[in-house]
């Protein structure tokens, strides 16, 4: 229906100039473009009119309070908010929360209360999904933060399992990107129609219009049905907080008109006409006092605080059981005590010490397991293991460095994290194969690890390889979205294409000056290369990508990196030795740094590694010469971020890290067996 839904607009839409297109989507004057009503001409679908303004209430009836134990099922809305990073998620249901006077204070006193983790806050990204909810004119409102990043996408894809409806976020300058269209499709896929937020609206870059277009072409290409075209829009800005139905006629400075919509379009949950109760687990977390803690929505049935309840794995089989010892649900920052919770609700269950995301919490008497949603399979692998290195151990911070503690913390993590995959290693003993979506999320987790105390050794990234019905081999492409200066243009397609990258559109961007290009690389090009584009744009360009699908193999690349400085000696490195140094290439240590025997030290500047002495000392003697005893100006070590440092590792190669510090290595350390 969905294909069928898409080839009765093609016709219609296809062959259009823009201009043709936008004048056929707002046929009158422009304030009514913008003013709800259906932008297409009469008989066809298009934005809904909501009506919004008889949804108005006084401050009393918005914020009436709901008991979250005997709620009905009709006053409850399950929404997520999906976007391609950085179009405004977490600060809009920060605003949000407000708008329903919930607490969104945070310890540090900034903003961004749904960011719950360190390196969440630090890096100003959201990598897990948190739910939470609030009330607003007596409903229930379940509202999933989704990560933006596509290393992330497994955590969208499970939330689509427990919502009935999606706040789809668009940049107003921007528009839809890489990871817009990636969730998007995944939401579409469900029959789930999405709530459109264009949000930042009060840049002085918007461009409304041209983004209204762009969303409504990107649905149509991406199969939407007639139903899911009825979509409605709302004009926001999540910083200043404000949203309305019209812009920029109606200018209003609260989150009402969101918050109605919200309610009015999202349909109540659908659930299983059966008494007995039973959820699939979406997220877990731990508690020291409550133990195991497991989220997800209810499919059915109602649970009561002491019931007796079963853990059932994928293919039906009893994992274990026990009472529920308490039910609780997030609101605003906190949670709140339940004594019994209902079928459509979304709620955290304590009391099972063996559930994990995927499996079914049910009554006694439910012998089948409910399905889980199936995710996208990794496209990236990397191998971790105990650091071997001579100065393995030396680090004050590290408390955990045997492969057993290494193991315990990985399988939680698969655990846990859905989009991760672990396995043990096959080529190395005491060492295990860690598979996800990209660099970042294999990088977040080290940077956990290593926080938490761990020293690891790390292998390059391999891409995994799929085969297809006449095995003939596949690789994940990626699509890439890169916007620029038109100087940098150039460049930065001559780097893509020797990476296999394939251009499909090129276009002026929204700003004077800058152009945005569409390519699809293959994952294996990408690695390493965000360094180089920052570097080709002097710091000025976006890079964004998103998972497409396999598709037949491309081709080997060439050597894309050029070879290494390698220690040949152990002890401090000198000032004077690394002068002599430089000249041969990139240095990445500075002087007074441990080095041994097969660590990697510095970038050479031609293609073969070559083996160098940076601890060699100045002898000292009473013989002068002129200028022997001028100062040695020594430039900056170049530094690597744990995701920089990652891609840049060679298939000979591999990087220990420890809570202070990483070493680039060579995996051999023995130069006599590596010759």
């Amino acid at each position: 229906s969905a294909i069928a839904g898409a080839s009765a607009f093609a016709p219609t839409l296809s062959g259009l100039p823009r201009s043709s297109l936008q004048a056929k989507l707002r046929h009158g004057n422009s304030a009514a473009a913008f003013s709800g009503h259906s932008l297409l001409p009469s008989g066809r679908p298009g934005r809904a009119h909501l009506g919004l303004s008889n949804l108005r209430a006084s401050t009393a009836e918005a914020g009436a309070s709901v008991d979250y134990d005997t709620v009905e099922i009709s006053n409850v809305r399950n929404c997520a908010i999906i976007a391609h990073v950085d179009h405004g998620k977490t600060t809009l249901v920060d605003k949000m929360l407000d708008a329903c006077s919930e607490s969104s204070d945070v310890d540090d006193g900034g903003d961004r209360a749904m960011d719950s983790m360190d390196l969440e806050r630090e890096r100003g990204i959201t990598i897990m999904s948190k739910v939470t909810s609030m009330t607003w004119k007596g409903v229930k409102l379940n509202i999933v933060d989704t990560p933006g990043h596509a290393d992330f996408g497994g955590e969208v894809e499970r939330v689509m399992s427990i919502v009935d409806g999606v706040c789809l976020l668009v940049d107003a300058t921007e528009g839809p990107m890489a990871q817009t269209k990636f969730v998007l499709m995944k939401a579409l896929a469900r029959g789930i129609k999405p709530l459109v937020v264009i949000n930042k609206v009060d840049r002085d870059t918007t461009r409304v219009e041209d983004v209204e277009t762009e969303v409504f072409d990107l649905m149509v290409n991406l199969g939407a049905t007639d139903e899911q075209l009825d979509y409605s829009t709302i004009y926001a800005s999540g910083r200043n907080g404000f949203a309305t139905t019209e812009w920029p006629g109606k200018p209003t400075d609260n989150m009402n008109d969101l918050l109605d919509c919200v309610v009015q379009t999202i349909p109540k949950p659908t659930v299983l006409d059966r008494p007995e109760f039973s959820m699939v687990v979406t997220m877990i977390e731990y508690d020291s006092f409550l133990g195991r803690i497991c989220t997800g929505r209810i499919t059915s049935g109602e649970v009561k605080q002491g019931d007796t309840i079963q853990c059932m794995d994928q293919s039906s089989k009893k994992l274990e059981s026990g009472r529920c010892s308490k039910i609780m649900a997030r609101k605003g920052t906190g949670k709140v005590e339940m004594q019994s919770a209902r079928a459509g609700d979304i709620v955290q269950v304590c009391g099972l010490a063996k559930a994990t995301v995927g499996h079914t919490i049910a009554g006694m008497d439910v012998t089948e397991a409910l399905d889980a949603p199936a995710i996208d399979p990794p496209t990236l692998c990397m191998t971790f293991c105990p650091n071997d290195s001579p100065l393995a151990g030396k680090d004050k911070k590290s408390t955990k460095l045997t492969s057993q503690m290494i193991k315990e913390r990985l399988f939680t993590e698969c655990e846990n994290n859905i989009g991760i995959t672990v396995n043990p290693s096959e080529d190395r003993s005491e060492a295990y194969d860690v598979m996800g979506r990209g660099e970042l999320q294999l990088g977040i987790l080290l940077e956990n690890m290593r926080r938490e105390g761990f020293e690891i050794g790390v292998c390059p990234p391999r891409v995994l390889f799929q085969k297809d019905s006449k095995g003939s081999k596949l690789e994940p492409i990626e699509e890439v979205v890169v916007e620029v200066d038109d100087e940098f243009s150039g460049p930065v397609i001559a780097k893509l294409s020797e990476r296999k990258g394939v251009m499909t559109d090129m276009r002026p961007s929204a700003e004077n000056g800058r152009t945005r290009i569409t390519l699809e690389v293959p994952t294996r090009g990408l690695l390493g290369y965000r360094s180089i584009f920052f570097t080709d744009t002097r710091g000025s360009g976006i890079l964004t990508r998103a998972f497409k699908g396999f598709e037949p193999y491309k081709g080997d690349l060439e050597n894309i990196r050029k070879g290494v400085l390698v220690s040949m000696r152990s002890g401090d490195t000198s000032l004077y030795s690394l002068g002599k140094l430089q000249a041969r290439g990139e240095l990445f240590v500075g002087s007074g740094v441990e080095v041994y025997p097969g660590m990697i030290i510095g970038e050479h500047s031609r293609d073969n590694d070559l083996e160098v002495n940076p601890i060699e000392a100045k002898q000292l003697t009473n013989m002068r010469a002129a200028g022997s005893d001028d100062k040695i100006n020594l430039p900056p070590p170049r530094t690597f971020s744990l995701e920089e440092i990652i891609p840049y590792m060679q298939p000979d190669e591999m990087v220990e890290v420890t809570p202070t510090t990483m070493r680039l290595r060579k995996a051999n350390l023995d130069g006599k067996k590596k010759k």
